[in-house]
């Protein structure tokens, strides 16, 4: 009908007319007794028998609209807020099911090599508890992130050999919840490519109009080799969208950092996939900030620090979904039919 109302059953209003009948001469019953036409008329019965004829109009009025299914349409309202267009991207490799590089909160990182201290680690380490594997620790830490976030809009992509887009731009909670906690089904391939997650998810931007800060939050305990053409591919679009990189580094055990060690070989910058992606990300010319987390605790602290950020003004666009109004309808008319029957109850059926 219009942006305020509609009907599913728009041909069934055509039946209201038979909401009149109820006004006809015949329609209501009346006393009969002679000694009644001889008494001076009452205003108040008179008054009581028209209000019950409307009311019938109003029962059988109500049970015709209830069932030509009327409906608020969706719309959407423009609202202001503090926060930022995010997309996660988190990595679902096999390796995400392992545990940190520094054990428990706290400990030491894994040291590097396979010397005598590596050894001793790894004695160490076989005896101790399993440790809560960096996927779910992060999915965790990701749904606390959200959730203090009200007004921030989620995205999600979910990638291993290539990118799942689970979760378009969108401020409801219990969605964005969702699919965060869906990234724990199953297990992951042994294979990444990081270069298609981060094409995907700056597509999330496309043809859309630049209302706030832009974040792509990458989630992966490693690193990848670009190739020259996803290089400029990805560089394009984070020029074009206006988006801040932000990398939060899962380290394995014995993985590498994002910078080179003291003594360490130079040429490992044009080897090792984490120094190269890195380097590839400061090289873009767009806002980027890394964090290296080796256990649950440095994840966390990197999570609060990236909430401290990117809370400048946001305007977005939110749909209102449809609202069936018949409950209502049929509401009313269960009101009506109530009052006609205590009324019925009411009659005097007998002169006495």
């Amino acid at each position: 009908m219009n942006a305020y109302l509609s009907f599913a059953h728009p041909w069934l209003l055509g039946l209201l007319p038979l909401a009149l009948l109820a006004l006809l001469p015949g329609a209501a019953h009346e006393l009969r007794n002679a000694v009644v036409a001889l008494m001076p008329r009452d205003g108040v019965s008179s008054a009581l028998q028209v209000g019950l004829r409307l009311v019938a109009v109003l029962a059988l009025a109500g049970i015709v609209i209830g069932l030509a299914g009327p409906y608020r349409p969706a719309y959407t309202i423009e609202r202001v807020g503090k926060g930022a267009e995010i997309v996660l991207v988190l990595d679902r490799s096999r390796s995400m099911d392992q545990g940190f590089a520094g054990g428990r909160a706290g400990a030491a990182a894994a040291p590097r090599g396979t010397g005598p201290e590596a050894l001793d680690y790894y004695v160490r380490l076989g005896s101790a508890r399993a440790r809560e594997p960096k996927g779910r620790v992060a999915r965790a830490l990701l749904s606390e992130f959200a959730a203090k976030r009200a007004d921030d809009r989620f995205g999600m992509v979910v990638f291993s050999t290539v990118p799942m887009r689970v979760l378009d731009f969108t401020q409801k909670q219990e969605v964005i919840q969702a699919a965060i906690a869906a990234g724990n089904v199953g297990r992951g391939l042994s294979e990444t490519n990081i270069a298609l997650a981060l094409e995907s998810a700056l597509s999330f931007f496309e043809d859309r109009p630049y209302t706030g800060s832009r974040i792509v939050l990458l989630v992966s305990d490693g690193g990848d080799k670009l190739d020259p053409a996803a290089r400029e591919r990805i560089q394009e679009l984070v020029r074009k969208h206006r988006v801040a990189i932000y990398w939060i580094y899962l380290r394995s055990v014995n993985s590498p950092g994002l910078t080179l060690e003291t003594n360490e070989a130079p040429s490992n910058l044009d080897v090792v996939p984490e120094y190269m992606l890195h380097r590839y990300f400061e090289s873009l010319g767009a806002p980027y900030r890394a964090y290296e987390a080796e256990n649950p605790a440095a994840l966390q602290k990197a999570i609060e620090d990236l909430n401290r950020l990117e809370n400048l003004p946001i305007v977005y666009r939110d749909l209102v979904p449809r609202r069936d109004l018949s409950p209502h309808a049929h509401g009313l008319a269960l009101l009506c039919v109530l009052l006609l029957l205590a009324a019925n109850l009411l009659e005097i059926r007998r002169w006495a």
